[in-house]
């Protein structure tokens, strides 16, 4: 079938349609990721846009239910150059379209995804609309502009989960040569995460690192979260613009320096938020799994993972009680803090990965030893 991609400043894609037959709007955007598209597109933080893989081959490995960092896709839309209808991998269980056909997710492909993709880095994200329906150059366009803009949109309450759960399940081993990966983990903390559009593989690091994780709702209270007496609480990341998320902010003020707090991501945001920090939008966003990040503290450089499209912007964090830990090589962005006596800190980036490196890792470990350290006093 026929497919368009209609961008809110006119500018229009005709390819082919896969997926879902419909109409679907969304910010665009593009993700360089070399692979891992089913985790990309299943991330909860894609939650209002529509997605733009720029490496080739996409669909190629098919799908299968162990790599979904969600229970469905959250993507609105996705366009690729081409999409595979053969999907060979020991571990496939459904070709690419159909499972997105399940979810009522559209596709559009046979377009030249390089020349969308400098168009974007040259203008910035922009709404559109992916259609199957409606053909019309000219409707589309004026359905984009109508669209909601990213801006002042909070995408979390509508993607965090409608009540509590626990987790305990660490990482699967892919291979018999994986012994320290996998299989039951003696829980030594319990750790409280709000889910603002938790990835699972978030969770399984956490058990990895022997932590035993309440799930809550976004909205859950400072005094609820005591009452469940945590070892210390965890702040996911998750679709949207940070600064409509007041209510995260104002909870995680009051429980600061009461419980170790780490974050990630829109965490990380709202941690910003919440030490009288103000957070700015992107021009084009990172989406990929190879953005350097250097350690202010050890010099060090990591590749990382990353999907954000708003930052923390630095001068506006009061200096003599927030210190400044990571700094993104590509744009000087801001990637990392940590409070200066309490037990908080937080990174921009995704050190769980899935997609992406794992140089970023260590971080659950060192959640951990905030935890102990603070057990002990």
């Amino acid at each position: 079938m026929e497919a368009v991609l209609a961008l809110e400043d006119g500018r229009v894609f005709h390819g082919r349609g896969g997926g879902a037959p419909g109409e679907r709007f969304g910010e665009v955007v593009f993700n360089t990721s070399l692979s891992g598209y089913q985790e990309i597109l299943t991330d909860p933080s894609y939650a209002g846009q529509i997605v733009i893989l720029t490496y080739p081959h996409i669909g190629n490995y098919g799908t299968n239910a162990l790599d979904s960092e969600s229970a469905r896709p959250y993507a609105e839309g996705l366009v690729v150059r081409e999409l595979s209808e053969l999907a060979s991998n020991w571990r496939s269980e459904e070709e690419t379209s159909g499972f997105l056909a399940d979810f009522g997710v559209p596709v559009i492909s046979d377009i030249d995804t390089r020349a969308l993709v400098l168009h974007l880095r040259r203008k910035g994200a922009m709404r559109g609309v992916i259609s199957t329906q409606d053909l019309n150059p000219k409707s589309l366009v004026a359905k984009a502009q109508a669209s909601p803009s990213m801006v002042g949109l909070d995408l979390a309450s509508r993607v965090t989960t409608p009540t509590r759960y626990e987790w305990n399940q660490a990482s699967e081993p892919l291979s018999a040569h994986e012994p320290n990966v996998g299989g039951p983990r003696a829980a030594r903390f319990h750790v409280l995460a709000f889910d603002y559009g938790i990835k699972q593989n978030i969770l399984r690091r956490l058990a990895d690192a022997g932590c035993r994780s309440t799930v809550v709702p976004a909205k859950t209270t400072p005094e609820q979260v005591l009452e469940l007496k945590p070892d210390g609480v965890f702040l996911s990341n998750g679709p949207g613009d940070p600064e409509p998320l007041d209510y995260a902010a104002k909870t995680v003020a009051k429980l600061a320096g009461r419980v170790p707090i780490f974050g990630i991501c829109l965490g990380h945001q709202i941690i910003g938020l919440a030490l009288g920090g103000k957070t700015y939008k992107l021009k084009f966003g990172h989406h990929g799994g190879n953005h350097p990040v250097l350690n202010l503290e050890t010099n060090k450089v990591e590749i990382t993972a990353q999907n954000h499209g708003f930052a923390v912007d630095p001068d506006s964090l009061p200096a003599s009680e927030v210190a400044l830990t990571h700094r993104n090589l590509n744009d000087d962005t801001l990637e990392g803090l940590r409070h200066r006596s309490l037990p908080l800190f937080s990174v921009q980036y995704h050190p769980e990965a899935s997609p992406g490196p794992h140089d970023s890792g260590y971080l659950f470990g060192k959640f951990v030893k905030m935890m102990e350290e603070y057990k002990k006093g």
